[in-house]
């Protein structure tokens, strides 16, 4: 597995200037790249989290993926860049050694780019866990705030019979050039993705390259403006370009900084891509990055926006026949993604015992063992891991996906996670159903769990009940990531959380086929 720190520039340049009129966050980020930072982690440390002004806290340490979270004062949170969600073993042990010693206050999370965040860290943590993790090829820099975010791609490349092309070379250049670049000044976070295979779904996403055919040739088409937030709620729409394989990171780039340049920085509410193209327009945004692209001595082709994706992604769950002959990923479900150290541990020792040492995560939020021979499989099964992490979870957990919750996050107003949990370990004593569901669990309207992916979505909210207001949901149905893609739409605007359980028993009965189960308490 190639370093990811060995691309990255050792020099943190300093981020152009914004605009004249700064708002808060423009100001901060002018004053300071927030890579400087990282020579001075130690002294910080030796001062205390306390002593440390706003900026610094909640903007500046994104930059080295280190997040201040005000519902656990003094305990960060550090999300890593694992490109396409690829980890191995001894990377794996780095980050459970992490998360162990926060003791009860240690977890890591799966998150829905393929990603890893570590939760509980004290500020003195937070050096010695950087110099480990660089040892050993990871990486947390630019993950957070206004930054490119995780590249995500096919978590089966280079594993998967269906395969179209393998993305991992394709995101690991991608973010090579970008990081290589030195730090940007975006006006907003930045999400890419690279789709590998017929299930690549990646509308969500602020730019996709989808694989595609011109004249023939296999390269990528290219999408733009996906994107989830409390105001509005896209899926990304073809540019009309097309791309071969190693023009990816170069486009990329001109993609970056033309909205460096050009985006809005006097309303973050209305800085994501998809603002840029409406206020320019599709066909003048695309003549536009052409024009970026040229000037980097790059070079793209007109493309009619048709692609090879055209099912929903497989959950890659079970135990599958790789393309190698005589070998098998374990796809396991992590329940809601959330990992304790000693969990970490183990799935490392798996991979190692009985696969080539690798895992891959998804953006479901589960792990695959990937590489493992016949003759392993079945010792592979009998592991005691395996009772919790299933390769065959029911047909909802198998689905379920979760933001963190309110137990770190304090936009969120619900326990996200535990409450998908018991919800869905409830329905599932009750029903049975004749297919999995897809449910996208988020705890705010800023839509981390993307609830209007699902086929039934659940956000967060209050409601009243007797009188009183409660913890409740907003329900979303239709969410389709197929062949037709849609977002989920509003369906109800508040079903209190003591009645969610029984309120979706009615709705998978008679929208998906369930039946009440005969040996249910």
């Amino acid at each position: 597995m190639a370093s990811a720190a060995s691309d990255l520039s050792s020099a943190a340049a300093v981020p152009p200037p914004a605009p004249a009129s700064l708002s808060k966050i423009e100001q901060a980020k002018a004053d300071r790249c927030g890579l400087d930072l990282e020579p001075q982690l130690q002294t910080l440390a030796d001062q205390g989290w306390e002593s440390l002004d706003e900026a610094t806290l909640t903007i500046h340490l994104k930059w080295l993926g280190i997040f201040f979270r005000p519902v656990t004062p003094g305990r960060f949170m550090v999300r890593l860049r694992l490109p396409n969600g690829v980890i191995a073993a001894e990377q794996l042990e780095v980050l459970a050694d992490a998360v162990d010693r926060c003791g009860d206050h240690g977890s890591a999370d799966i998150t829905t780019r393929q990603n890893l965040q570590l939760r509980g860290l004290l500020l003195e943590d937070l050096p010695p866990l950087l110099q480990a993790m660089q040892a050993v090829g990871l990486t947390s820099r630019q993950s957070g705030h206004d930054n490119p975010r995780n590249i995500t791609g096919n978590p089966l490349a280079g594993i998967d019979p269906k395969e179209i092309v393998d993305t991992r070379p394709l995101v690991a250049a991608i973010q090579a050039r970008l990081l290589a670049e030195g730090p940007r000044n975006l006006p907003r976070k930045f999400n890419i993705a690279v789709g590998g295979a017929a299930d690549s779904f990646l509308l969500h996403n602020d730019l996709a390259f989808l694989p595609a055919e011109r004249e023939g040739e296999l390269g990528f088409t290219v999408m733009v403006g996906g994107f989830f937030s409390a105001q509005r709620n896209e899926l990304a729409i073809p540019l009309g370009l097309w791309l071969r394989g190693e023009q990816l990171p170069l486009f990329s780039l001109a993609v970056l900084q033309h909205f460096e340049r050009c985006g809005n920085r006097q309303a973050r509410n209305k800085s994501r891509l998809m603002y840029l193209v409406d206020a320019l327009g599709l066909e003048a945004y695309r003549t536009a990055l052409e024009g970026e692209v040229a000037a980097l001595g790059g070079q793209v082709f007109p493309h009619d926006g048709s692609h090879r994706v055209n099912r929903a992604p497989r959950s890659g769950l079970g135990v599958n026949a790789q393309q190698q002959a005589g070998l098998h990923w374990v796809g396991l479900c992590v329940p809601v993604g959330r990992l304790s150290a000693a969990e970490m541990n183990e799935l490392a020792r798996l991979a190692r015992a009985y696969g080539s040492g690798e895992l891959r995560l998804t953006e479901a939020q589960n792990v695959l063992i990937v590489n493992v021979p016949e003759a392993h499989l079945d010792k592979l099964l009998a592991e005691p891991l395996l009772q919790r992490f299933r390769p065959d979870p029911g047909p909802l957990m198998a689905e379920a996906v979760s933001c963190t919750g309110n137990r770190y996050c304090s936009f969120a107003l619900i326990p996200t996670k535990t409450t998908a949990l018991a919800v869905v370990e409830e329905l599932e004593r009750r029903l049975d159903l004749p297919h999995p569901v897809r449910t996208h669990w988020t705890g705010c309207p800023n839509a981390c769990g993307q609830p209007y992916m699902g086929e039934i979505g659940l956000m967060g909210a209050k409601a009243r009940l007797d009188g009183q207001m409660v913890e409740a949901a907003k329900l979303f149905l239709g969410g389709d990531m197929g062949a037709d893609p849609k977002l989920a739409e509003l369906h109800d605007k508040g079903i209190p959380l003591s009645a969610l359980a029984d309120g979706l028993e009615t709705l998978l009965i008679e929208r998906f086929g369930a039946t009440c189960r005969t040996d249910a308490a």
